[in-house]
C-alpha cells in the first residue's frame, strides 16, 4: 500500500500537469483546495518533489509550483521512490535501495528472494508504465491485462 503522502503527491502532480506549458506557477492553496490536501502537508510534499527535480518553484507574488519536466516523463515509480522510498517488498531485491536482509543466511539460495523479485517486477512494470500524463488522460493501464484469480 502506498502512503497517503504518495497519494497526495500524485494528486498534486495531476493538477500541476493540467497547467504544464502555461509557464505560470500554480498556488499551493489552489492545489490543496482542488484535491482536498492539507496545505502544510502539501508544502512538504511539493518541496520533496522540487528537491528531486520534478518541480520548480517561484517565490513572491504570483509564485507557486510548476512541473519542471513534461507529465509523460513523470512515472508513478519515480514519484513513489521520492516519497516512499523502495518499491520492492524487501531490500535484498531493491534496484535503488539494496540492502542485505539481517535474517538471511545466503541470499543466493533464498527461495523467498525469488518470489520477492517477481513481486517487485510485476509492480514495477505497472508503476513505470503509468505517468502523470496518463492521469490527465484518465488512461492508467495495467498492461498486460490479466484476469484476477477467483479467491472465493
Amino acid at each position: 500500500m502506498i502512503s497517503k503522502k504518495a497519494k497526495y503527491a500524485l494528486k498534486a502532480l495531476k493538477v500541476l500537469g493540467q497547467e504544464f506549458g502555461n509557464q505560470k506557477p500554480v498556488l499551493i492553496s489552489y492545489i490543496a483546495e482542488q484535491e482536498r490536501i492539507p496545505k502544510k502537508f502539501l508544502e512538504a510534499i511539493l518541496l520533496d518533489l522540487r528537491n528531486h527535480g520534478i518541480l520548480q518553484s517561484q517565490k513572491g507574488k504570483g509564485g507557486g509550483y510548476m512541473l519542471r519536466i513534461p507529465p509523460e516523463e513523470v512515472s508513478f515509480a519515480k514519484v513513489l521512490r521520492i516519497i516512499d522510498g523502495p518499491i520492492s517488498p524487501t531490500l535484498c531485491v531493491s534496484l535503488y535501495f539494496y540492502g542485505k536482509c539481517d535474517d538471511c543466511a545466503d541470499e543466493h539460495t533464498c527461495t523467498l528472494r525469488n518470489v520477492m523479485r517477481n513481486w517487485r517486477d510485476a509492480n514495477l512494470h505497472v508503476l513505470e508504465q503509468n505517468t502523470v500524463a496518463d492521469l490527465l488522460e484518465n488512461k492508467v493501464t495495467l498492461e498486460p491485462t490479466q484476469t484476477t484469480p477467483n479467491l472465493s
